[in-house]
């Protein structure tokens, strides 16, 4: 399947179904690419789900259904407002490798450009290997580890901190 037909889409609150749809599902196929276990999320009330829709979070949709996510978590420090964490970030498998992942990221480096981020910054499993090339080919470059930064059924394993600059 390709990425034709898709419309990416910065949501509001009016569509947490479609945010806690692909939300879950990304937590529950790829449980090891994610902080968040899904038990932590299922029991969320519906308020707390459009609480986190305080952040900007952008769904990819393809024939009115969500099919990927990513969001953005902005500094709150006045003296970091200037930096953005990429979070969330999810594509339904048979849509890997069609160019999707790179038209959510534009359209996230397109809102934080237009909010006045400079910076963008994710961490990564260092076992996710093809997640770590994509953010590379997208001019993100390694800047630290977190050794033991997630703790995955007993293992400790690496969380990789990328970042990439949106101006000068």
């Amino acid at each position: 399947m390709d990425a034709d037909g898709v419309t990416i889409k910065l949501i509001g609150a009016d569509e947490v179904e479609a945010f806690r749809h692909i939300r879950l599902e990304a937590l529950r196929a790829e449980p090891s690419s994610f902080a968040s276990r899904y038990e932590d999320w299922e029991i969320l009330s519906l308020q707390e789900w459009r609480d986190r829709l305080n952040e900007p979070v952008f769904i990819a949709f393809q024939k009115g259904e969500p099919v990927g996510v990513m969001g953005l978590f902005r500094q709150r420090s006045s003296k970091m407002a200037h930096r953005a964490t990429v979070v969330m970030v999810y594509i339904r498998a048979k849509l890997r490798g069609t160019g999707l992942a790179v038209k959510l990221l534009e359209a996230i480096s397109d809102h934080a450009r237009d909010i006045g981020i400079r910076q963008l910054e994710l961490f990564v499993s260092a076992e996710n290997s093809a997640a770590i090339r994509f953010y590379q080919r997208q001019g993100f470059a390694e800047i630290g580890r977190i050794p033991g930064g997630v703790l995955e059924d007993g293992r400790e394993i690496d969380d990789v901190m990328m970042a990439r600059r949106l101006v000068g």
